[in-house]
């Protein structure tokens, strides 16, 4: 069963790639019509970016929701990790859209104008994203948490399992497109899904709980300091 984190605003951008998770999340959030939801989705100029823009845009279309798309605007730099280079320019699209007159023609009707700077920008990290974030930074010197809240950025569902968000997609018929470079090891983030957090998981099945307990302990320090 999805769970969130906090109470999710009346309206609310949600960055999408196509996946299981972000289509979980968005479905999730629009589904029962209360919100006003646009999605925002960026494309990393792959073969599976296109593909994936295509698919969100009928998607969006179909099911009525604002779609605003970015590209990267510069080429990487000799030497750049891809991920970390993929990384900066998907954020400094979220952050640039929110220049006043970014509003396309077809959200006009949303009224959003007025209130463009308080619309937070939901990411669908998950708690098997908070586990790895937390292995990964923990085997660096320094155990770090994915935070709830960073300045635009809201992440409700990081109480949720990746498993819940599939079970969303097959219990409501929600498509998602899958893109194959998550199966290479070559990536960092990869690498610590596929080998490294199984073996984590033997040493302390109770790995998520852990990290989960860390989560809501921090989201209750903010909700205290607010």
């Amino acid at each position: 069963m999805i769970k969130l984190l906090g109470r999710v605003p009346k309206t609310v951008c949600i960055a999408v790639s196509g996946g299981v998770d972000s289509m979980a999340a968005l479905n999730f959030l629009s589904n029962n019509g209360k919100r006003k939801v646009i999605a925002l989705y960026f494309n990393h100029d792959t073969d599976h970016g296109h593909e994936a823009e295509c698919f969100v845009k009928e998607y969006c279309k179909e099911k009525s929701i604002p779609l605003v798309t970015g590209k990267v605007t510069r080429d990487i730099e000799k030497g750049e990790s891809k991920e970390a280079y993929w990384r900066e320019e998907r954020y400094k699209f979220f952050e640039s859209w929110y220049t006043e007159g970014s509003f396309s023609d077809d959200m006009t009707h949303l009224n959003l104008t007025h209130i463009w700077m308080r619309i937070p920008i939901v990411t669908c990290h998950h708690l098997d994203d908070a586990v790895e974030t937390w292995v990964f930074t923990s085997l660096h010197g320094k155990s770090r948490l994915i935070p709830y809240k960073r300045g635009v950025f809201l992440r409700p569902f990081l109480m949720s399992r990746k498993e819940d968000l599939f079970q969303w997609c097959t219990k409501n018929g929600v498509p998602y497109i899958s893109d194959p470079s998550n199966d290479k090891t070559d990536y960092m983030r990869n690498f610590i899904r596929h080998e490294l957090l199984p073996k984590a998981l033997v040493v302390n099945p109770g790995l998520h709980k852990v990290v989960k307990k860390r989560i809501h302990k921090n989201f209750l320090n903010i909700i205290d300091t607010v």
